[in-house]
């Protein structure tokens, strides 16, 4: 593949990722991953390494772009510093955890199974009866312990942040607005992508066939390639979030899921859609 072609992809797929993060709270990691996969093995690169470079990379992406929302919204008071600190350190661990498990299983089964599980939470989403916001959201030490290990065992195991479960747990069992759920979840999403950036580094050391400039299972081109669009892009996408209605919010954050969800399961390659 030519060079500048290659620098372009990456280029504008770092800022969809960062607009993403900023506006609807997730990692971007949906977004990167396939389009890494495809250059890496258009490169050469087996494929199964290609898919462990792809998660690992993303995640590595994703901590700045995360950082630099969860500023944006901290300073307009959309991140709750209790819940987040509990989500986002068992978060971390359990993203440790999934890191290690994605390194030993084949990539396919895990995409179909998170792709499953996106779709029933974007179908939950839509169809769920919304409480009105009236007051704080709600308290709960383990329920917020649990939450974070979830999203951050996702997280680990497809190299993503984990918005697309988190967002709609905040929004509907825990009473967030879903300006604050956006934010927060943002915030969470920093702990739960560093827990995965340390385990597919520490798991692809001295694996042989990977791409060059690369530690573990992180190609430092593309990461840096990525990251310096996506960081300052995550500001624009956090700005647009706060000026759109909080209905429409959650109906563009919805249909994102459904796409995430179809892409994952790989309905559109078995229809001959190109999407």
């Amino acid at each position: 593949m030519d060079f500048i072609l290659y620098l372009i992809v990456l280029l504008f797929t770092g800022a969809l990722v960062g607009f993403a993060s900023g506006l609807l709270g997730v990692g971007g990691g949906f977004i990167m991953v396939p389009i890494q996969f495809f250059l890496l093995t258009s490169l050469g690169v087996d494929p199964t390494t290609a898919i462990r470079v792809a998660f690992g990379t993303s995640l590595a992406v994703i901590l700045p772009t995360a950082i630099s929302g969860t500023l944006g919204h901290a300073r307009r008071g959309a991140v709750l510093f209790r819940p987040m600190i509990l989500m986002g350190i068992s978060g971390l661990v359990a993203a440790l955890i999934g890191g290690t498990l994605a390194a030993n299983t084949p990539g396919i089964y895990l995409k179909i199974i998170f792709g499953i599980l996106v779709l029933l939470s974007g179908v939950w989403m839509l169809i769920a009866k919304y409480p009105e916001i009236s007051g704080e959201p709600k308290e709960g030490f383990l329920s917020y312990i649990l939450i974070g290990f979830v999203t951050g065992l996702l997280s680990g195991l497809l190299g993503v942040g984990g918005g697309v479960v988190l967002v709609p747990i905040l929004v509907i069992l825990m009473g967030f607005s879903m300006i604050r759920a956006v934010g927060t979840s943002t915030a969470v999403i920093a702990f739960t992508s560093l827990g995965g950036i340390i385990a597919y580094m520490s798991n692809g050391f001295n694996v042989a066939g990977l791409p060059p400039y690369s530690i573990g299972y992180i190609n430092l081109l593309q990461f840096v390639i990525l990251a310096v669009i996506s960081v300052p892009m995550a500001q624009i996408g956090v700005k647009a979030s706060h000026k759109l209605p909080e209905k429409q919010l959650r109906y563009i954050f919805i249909i994102v899921m459904f796409y995430i969800a179809l892409k994952m399961i790989g309905v559109f390659s078995w229809i001959g859609l190109p999407l």
